[in-house]
């Protein structure tokens, strides 16, 4: 779902342990027996380092992910888990995969790996102060021998991709033999993709967020002029009052230097949004397996400008540079070329999987929510003229005449990537985001939507959109990926993809307008729930723009919250996004203008999910990725860390 735009101006945890979690045992070994247990090391293969997965290793009990991502959410004081390992991935700035990625002090090419790291231990009670020699078989090369070492410590290799390599551990007790050991170890690695619009890309939760400063910084208004101060970026050194002039390029590069981090800029991809969390959890549920995942959502897109042709982006990769590509090119297109690259060094390397969501932004959902929330103003008056707000009768028609086109163009396109069957993609549905319980929609009013003075959420336009939404929108697009109710598909057996929105009914009670009594402190205390959140004095404002006296600094964008859906607040004070990757002749006047003031709140993900939000979309994709890849569900287990590896012999 694209956030509101303008149509005049837009055409941590460090492990030292090594856990071997939810490994499982040798199947002929007995409770007890000796057996040998191995895993493979640091297996979301988008990691660079391993201890950014063991991170996730440890969080994950078995109980999901939302479980998970509260644990590491606390861990981190509500600053977020992801914003050091976001520097820490096989892509560059923009996001792109990069073909050869250092991980862990390997090069490995990313889509093709040769061969995986293990990690191999004795199971079971081995005798005391034994010691195993281990050799390690491939049938292609002289057997890998490795030193004595205590039978209890972790060995760890290289073992080669597509071939079994059989491990035998030779247990001595004073250099007399007691038993010999073997088992097969051969790698999966499952190959996922993403695709989608920003409810795919996850939206709404830069990796980095934006570091907030405590003093004001000046916006204008539209029609009047006038001027109201908010929380400004931390790190910035260049005027925060208005009237310093316009085309102050210096200022505006030194104001997107302090801009929020995004795994890609352009595309506002996100390592928390729910294909990325669904992907890192078969990983850690999985130690035989490795997931090369290949991310390519981006926020904005459409069926038409997104998935099959070039779209336009969000921003600048690199934050300040002078210019950068307005575009990102077209992910059905990048899958393509991905697969096509693969296959050049393995014939046989298909896609497992692919995670998609799209639809929201064909059918103009971000008008939608400016006709929300835009009170009756010179900014509403210019939204209208711009055709930026949308009414639901509007998105009905599109609804019925367009979007099952585009649909049967898409199905049509991603057919070949799949082996000819959809149900290999799994279509997440969409979490409801304005209901304030079952078949209720949010109130309305100004609460999380005070940070323009121009928002202020109609109860009336609100509902009817809310009921758009539950009663059309949501129906419709699982009719298109189910091919149901009257909808077209040439072989519907094939061409129905596995569909999922079993989190919509989680959603129901977490909306943009959910409070709870264990939200954080300065979200009870600062965010004000009848929209006077901020100082209107202009001679206060500019230094303490807080209406509750607390500093901006202290707000916690990934701390645990009733609401799972990110208000225009939380927009601001996550993201505070300016549209750099626009061509510069769209570009604002200056940093204070009043274009910017609107973008400002809502162009970082408003009316998109938490963090929250996401992990739970993510368990609800699990068990329908799992039966797609025919994995079973893991047991619940709590990972301890063991002591430090030895390893004898071999890269490590």
């Amino acid at each position: 779902m694209r956030t509101l735009i303008l149509a005049s101006t837009l055409a941590a945890l460090f492990i030292t342990g090594h856990a071997f979690a939810q490994t499982t045992p040798a199947p002929a070994a007995a409770a007890g027996e000796l057996r040998i247990d191995w895993e493979v090391k640091n297996r979301f293969r988008l990691f660079r380092a391993e201890r950014d997965f063991q991170r996730h290793v440890v969080a994950s009990r078995g109980d999901g992910v939302l479980a998970a991502e509260n644990r590491l959410a606390d861990e981190s004081d509500g600053r977020g888990w992801a914003r050091d390992t976001v520097e820490r991935l096989c892509t560059d700035r923009a996001g792109t995969l990069t073909e050869t990625c250092e991980r862990d002090g390997v090069r490995e090419n990313y889509l093709t790996p040769t061969d995986h790291r293990i990690g191999v231990v004795l199971g079971g009670a081995a005798p005391q102060g034994a010691r195993c020699i281990w050799s390690f078989d491939d049938g292609q090369a002289s057997p890998q021998q490795q030193p004595a070492v205590a039978c209890e410590e972790e060995v760890r290799l290289r073992v080669s991709y597509g071939r079994k390599t059989i491990a035998t551990a030779n247990v001595m007790v004073n250099d007399q033999l007691q038993q010999s050991i073997s088992a097969e170890i051969e790698v999966q690695d499952m190959l996922i993709a993403g695709l989608g619009d920003s409810i795919a890309a996850g939206e709404g939760n830069p990796d980095r967020p934006i570091a907030l400063s405590d003093s004001g910084f000046c916006f204008r208004r539209f029609g009047t002029g006038s001027e109201y101060y908010r929380p400004g970026r931390a790190g910035f050194r260049g005027a925060r009052a208005c009237g310093t002039g316009p085309g102050d390029a210096s200022a505006a590069a030194e104001w997107a230097r302090n801009s929020a981090r995004w795994m890609s800029g352009p595309c506002h991809r996100s390592l928390y949004g729910y294909q990325m969390r669904t992907a890192l959890t078969l990983a850690v549920e999985n130690p035989h397996r490795a997931v090369t995942f290949i991310p390519l959502a981006c926020t904005g897109a459409t069926i038409e400008a997104g998935l099959l042709a070039a779209q336009r982006a969000r921003e600048c990769a690199t934050p300040g540079q002078a210019s950068c590509s307005g575009s990102v090119r077209g992910q059905v297109e990048a899958l393509k070329q991905a697969l096509a690259s693969a296959q050049r060094r393995q014939a046989d390397r298909a896609l497992d999987l692919l995670l998609l969501t799209i639809g929201a932004n064909d059918i103009h959902f971000s008008g939608l929510v400016a006709d929300v929330i835009v009170d009756d103003s010179a900014e509403r008056v210019l939204f209208k003229q711009g055709g930026v707000i949308v009414s639901p009768d509007e998105s009905e028609k599109v609804l019925e005449t367009q979007l099952p086109g585009s649909f049967a163009k898409l199905r049509t396109a991603l057919k070949p990537l799949v082996g000819g069957d959809l149900k290999r993609i799994v279509y997440v549905s969409y979490g409801h985001p304005a209901l304030a319980g079952p078949g209720t929609p949010c109130p309305g009013g100004r609460d999380g939507f005070d940070v323009h003075p121009a928002f202020n959420a109609d109860p009336a336009r609100l509902a009817r959109v809310s009921e758009f939404v539950s009663r059309r929108f949501l129906p419709r697009v699982k009719a298109l990926a189910l091919c149901e109710s009257g909808v077209l598909c040439g072989n519907p057996a094939s061409e129905r993809m596995t569909f999922v929105d079993a989190h919509q009914a989680e959603f129901v009670a977490h909306g943009f307008c959910a409070r709870g009594p264990d939200d954080p402190d300065f979200d009870r205390e600062c965010f004000s729930a009848s929209g006077e959140s901020f100082r209107a004095d202009p001679a206060d404002a500019p230094t303490d723009p807080m209406a509750c006296g607390e500093s901006a600094s202290e707000f916690r964008p990934y701390a645990s919250r009733k609401r799972w859906v990110r208000t225009a607040n939380d927009s601001y004070f996550a993201a505070m996004t300016y549209p750099e990757g626009v061509p510069s002749t769209m570009q604002p006047a200056d940093i204070h203008d009043a274009t910017w003031a609107v973008l400002a709140s809502v162009y970082g993900g408003a009316v998109h999910p938490t963090a929250e939000g996401h992990a739970a979309m993510a368990d609800a994709a699990l068990p329908a990725a799992r039966a797609v890849l025919g994995l079973d569900q893991p047991p619940a287990v709590q990972a301890e860390p063991l002591p430090p590896p030895t390893v004898g012999g071999g890269p490590n």
